[in-house]
């Protein structure tokens, strides 16, 4: 079976995506991993047979409702879960409003959830498409697991001592995008028609978000010259310009800001996480890590689950101590033994977790179960591969004709990094006891085929 895997913001979905791509491929399927455009041109142009195309989202805006037309003509499935999610606020109603539509789930052969809320909220709202909704979980929990978490051992060479993880999840001035090309994106995908008061709450929100940012540079600063135990790792969002981060902490003792790898990997190695409205809150749950909720003023767009995991403070005396109190107390706990805390239970509604079998397999097994003889079709990998090195060539070209500057580039999904990735594939392979041998070849910059020798 031919597996085509939509990825659109690395740091967020390549390490999960690989682990679905290991387990696919492992059970004799083929499957690439790239961008939208690239999977669907190569289906247009019938340089790729039918499969099973797995996006990232069903939000019905007209663009997606095209493209997913496209992918239907050619003859491929169409599977989804929604990389947002809805985690980070309590209930699930508005978000489905905005992420999905009747159009889209009609397009769409399977529809997986992260756990019971959306998945009962889903099937609430599409009575009619039931069947094809299934409560999964989400394969980027896969690699939250107690037992797959060796996954992230990595020693980190640049940091010397323990550090204290900062996600940024702000926007506002520190988003790559401008405040138009965020809200024209949002027009041209339908947000603003279904959810008109969406504009107002867009720019309060952003307001609230600039002040919030004044307070954590405020916080940075007084705890980075307040010591010398440990250092302090600002991560910036996807979305945001790692180079103005940069700038506004530029000088500061003891601060890296730094973009590299997926964040579970900063989360595994932190000695604590310090956030407002991050869904690495979540994340850090399942890493049993201790969480931070720094709340300097009452928010009215504030991200009310996300930072009720976390032990709140509001001042800037409270937050320097409770830094300090989850210091000293880890340097003790390396000598003990580690508690088995169980998981909040208000993640319990959100996320679903089959202790006997991991999110990737179910989602491989309803592949599998709505494959057919014309989704297993071989491919000209080769004919495929010089196609994208003439559609590279075009880009190109345009760009130069354009005068487009760096500013245009794929922030989201930069050129993937060969050697790294073949390392990422190896070890899933021996995590999860793989005895099959994989070839993996990358067929441009941002398409990486995996396949059975």
């Amino acid at each position: 079976m031919n597996v085509y895997i939509h990825l659109e913001v690395t740091v967020r979905e390549l390490d999960y995506k690989l682990m679905l791509a290991v387990i696919a491929s492992s059970r004799g399927h083929e499957v690439i991993i790239s961008d939208q455009e690239s999977i669907i041109k190569g289906l247009e142009r019938k340089l790729l047979t039918p499969g099973i195309f797995h996006t990232k989202s069903l939000t019905p805006g007209k663009t997606k409702i095209l493209n997913n037309a496209k992918i239907l003509n050619a003859g491929c499935k169409i599977t989804s879960i929604d990389e947002e999610g809805g985690l980070v606020d309590y209930g699930y109603d508005r978000f489905v409003k905005i992420r999905y539509g009747s159009k889209t789930i009609g397009q769409a052969s399977a529809v997986f959830t992260w756990g019971p809320e959306d998945f009962k909220t889903l099937k609430k709202n599409f009575p009619n498409h039931i069947k094809k909704i299934h409560m999964t979980g989400s394969p980027r929990v896969d690699l939250w697991r107690p037992n797959l978490l060796s996954y992230w051992k990595k020693k980190i060479r640049i940091l010397n001592k323990p550090f204290l993880l900062i996600p940024s999840n702000f926007g506002a001035g520190l988003a790559v995008q401008s405040l138009y090309e965020r809200i024209k994106l949002r027009k041209s995908r339908g947000y603003l028609d279904r959810e008109p008061e969406l504009l107002n709450e867009l720019i309060e929100r952003e307001s609230e978000q600039f002040k919030l940012i004044g307070y954590f540079i405020q916080a940075i600063k007084h705890l980075a010259h307040k010591n010398k135990n440990y250092l302090i790792v600002l991560r910036p969002h996807p979305s945001e310009s790692l180079e103005t981060w940069k700038l506004l902490l530029d000088g500061i003792p003891n601060v890296s800001v730094i973009a590299d790898d997926g964040v579970s990997l900063w989360i595994k190695n932190a000695f604590a996480i310090l956030h407002n409205g991050c869904t690495t809150a979540l994340e850090a749950s399942f890493f049993k890590k201790p969480i931070i909720t720094y709340s300097p003023f009452k928010a009215n767009f504030s991200r009310e689950l996300a930072n009720d995991l976390g032990q709140k403070v509001t001042t800037l005396h409270e937050l320097s101590k409770k830094v300090d109190d989850i210091f000293f107390k880890n340097l003790k706990k390396k000598k003990q033994k580690k508690i088995n805390q169980p998981l909040p239970k208000i993640l319990l509604k959100k996320i679903f977790v089959d202790e006997k079998e991991t999110a990737s397999k179910k989602i491989i097994n309803i592949w599998e179960n709505i494959d057919n003889k014309d989704l297993s079709k071989s491919n000209n990998w080769l004919l495929f591969k010089l196609s994208l090195k003439i559609m590279k060539f075009k880009r190109t070209l345009h760009r130069f004709i354009k005068k487009d500057t760096d500013r245009n580039k794929n922030f989201k999904f930069p050129p993937f990094e060969k050697d790294e990735i073949l390392l990422k594939i190896d070890k899933l392979r021996k995590i999860l006891k793989i005895k099959n041998e994989l070839s993996c070849e990358f067929l441009s910059d941002r398409t990486l085929l995996i396949k059975r020798k």
